[in-house]
């Protein structure tokens, strides 16, 4: 009997839930910090088309809507016909995963009662796996760690002991790797154990009126909304800091009766370091950028992004190929959704912020450390921070928030557990956010010191600093961000530098751009500002 329209909304409910169990189980039982406390993954349920049907709440948009097309690479590689329980697969390449070598992704095939009903896929951030590390240093894809193709992981409940000593012997942390890849797989087996328990109660055997009701009512409350946008093509440039010259991105999105497409054409062609950006992370944050003006309350699957389509020139720094260097694709990627706001500023003025910080500024570590002795070789650690969001219409940016990322900050005494830094300074950076009606979002002070009477290293991967977050519509422009040292020498932006021991590293993060004329703010808010500490002394 086909379910009624009650039943397959219950149904949608309880899926979400279950990814949502599945994400869970994917945080709690990490190794990694970037996992365990920042959340740094994603996590999902697709049919046997490859069409994403929920994704858990948790998770970044990077991964998230970068897996949303992984799972039809995995079964191009690994037909369903062929798929026997207790399987999984796995990889980390750029191209066919989420952007670059770091993210292990996981997909396994889900049976109830001895039928194949759908897939789970999840994805998360590994700290090392090998190369040279998580920074934009190499000058090609193969130079920045273990390639893992699309293999087989595990076979019908047999790990593959071959890949798992392979993973092992290409990274510093072999127990924080291992035990990420098996935390991967196993959140996607409680997801299996879970759908499985979700049919049985529903009474149904297959997915797919389910299925075609999610991705057909997604699709169409999209359209919807974007039935009410104004027509048309809008432009919008941003120049970046780049690796070791500017580097700009161009966007022209058209709005029209069918969906809404972005278009890069005019954007740099790719560099030889690992800032560029393989196409599926380039539409990954476009398209977020896109759903949180047009489609923020609408769920996000198949269906929903399917009117919302990327092109990029081949070739381009958003449309890199291999073997380009990708390690640090997020340093471009996250802006884009400020460029999609831009772009739609201009149709929509009142829903759009100004400009934030955008890229995520993850201090990322790595040294000896005499103290600890184990299988790890040293240790290698991403501290993750960000700057100010943007001013909003109505409200002040977010401060020290990452948007779009989403992944939480690392807390101090994590990174102080994981290594032997210390912090002598984290707060909020005062005067960093851009005056307007609607104040940007404040920066980060932070001052790093190694307890150990040792260097350590910092594989930068930082931008906003040459050209800082601009204000809009008569709004002031954010403070750029600065990465140095405690005796006043500047550091680059990007790239490997040695931080000397007894030396404190000091990061400035950006503040966010201010939206309209500051004349127009209001009084009260100016003096909760000076009340607050808010403002530049």
């Amino acid at each position: 009997m086909q379910p009624s329209i009650i039943d397959l909304q219950i149904m949608w409910n309880r899926l979400i839930a279950v990814v949502g169990e599945q994400a869970q189980v994917l945080i709690r039982t990490a190794f990694s910090p970037i996992v365990r406390e920042c959340e740094d993954i994603s996590a999902g349920v697709f049919d046997l088309q490859g069409r994403m049907l929920a994704q858990a709440v948790t998770g970044t948009p990077g991964h998230i809507n970068s897996m949303a097309e992984s799972v039809k690479h995995f079964l191009r590689h690994f037909p369903v016909e062929g798929m026997q329980e207790g399987d999984a697969y796995i990889t980390n390449d750029p191209w066919m995963g989420t952007g670059h070598l770091n993210d292990f992704v996981i997909t396994t095939p889900a049976f109830h009662k001895g039928k194949l009903v759908g897939l789970f896929c999840c994805t998360s951030h590994l700290m090392d796996i090998g190369g040279l590390g998580n920074g934009p240093e190499a000058s090609d894809v193969f130079m920045e760690g273990l390639y893992i193709p699309m293999l087989k992981l595990i076979d019908r409940g047999v790990v593959n002991e071959t890949l798992m000593a392979m993973i092992r012997a290409n990274t510093r942390l072999p127990v924080d790797t291992e035990g990420d890849t098996y935390s991967l797989a196993a959140c996607n087996d409680v997801g299996v154990r879970a759908l499985s328990a979700m049919m049985d109660e529903f009474g149904i055997d297959t997915l797919e009126p389910l299925a075609e009701h999610i991705i057909a009512r997604s699709r169409e409350a999209v359209l919807a909304e974007i039935g009410k946008l104004p027509k048309g093509s809008w432009s919008y440039s941003m120049t970046t800091d780049g690796y070791d010259h500017p580097l700009t991105m161009q966007a022209t999105l058209t709005v029209s009766d069918t969906g809404i497409h972005v278009d890069y054409t005019g954007t740099s062609g790719a560099v030889r370091r690992g800032i560029n950006v393989p196409l599926a992370y380039t539409t990954a944050y476009t398209v977020f950028g896109l759903g949180c003006l047009v489609a923020a309350d609408i769920p996000n699957n198949a269906g929903s992004l399917a009117p919302l389509t990327v092109s990029a020139p081949v070739g381009s720094v958003l449309n890199a190929q291999k073997p380009a260097p990708v390690s640090s694709r997020h340093v471009l990627g996250q802006m884009l959704p400020d460029m999609v706001f831009g772009c739609l500023r201009q149709a929509i003025p009142e829903r759009v912020p100004a400009e934030g910080t955008a890229c995520i500024w993850n201090i990322t570590v790595r040294g000896e450390w005499a103290e600890k002795v184990g299988p790890n070789h040293g240790y290698a650690l991403a501290i993750t921070t960000n700057g100010g969001t943007g001013g909003r219409p109505g409200q002040d940016g977010m401060s020290a928030t990452a948007f779009p990322s989403g992944v939480h900050g690392t807390p101090v005494e994590i990174a102080e557990i994981q290594s032997p830094l210390m912090f002598w300074r984290k707060e909020f950076r005062p005067g960093s956010g851009g005056d307007g009606e609607s104040r940007g979002g404040l920066g980060q002070i932070m001052e790093i010191v190694n307890t150990d009477d040792a260097p350590f290293e910092l594989l930068a991967a930082f931008d906003r600093i040459q050209y800082p977050p601009r204000g809009q519509m008569g709004g002031g422009d954010g403070a750029p961000g600065y990465v140095g040292l405690g005796d006043g020498t500047v550091l680059r932006g990007k790239g490997l530098q040695v931080i000397p021991p007894g030396e404190r590293l000091v990061v400035l993060t950006p503040g966010g751009a201010g939206l309209g004329d500051p004349a127009a703010r209001d009084a009260a808010k100016r003096s909760a500002d000076a009340a607050n500490g808010l403002l530049a002394d």
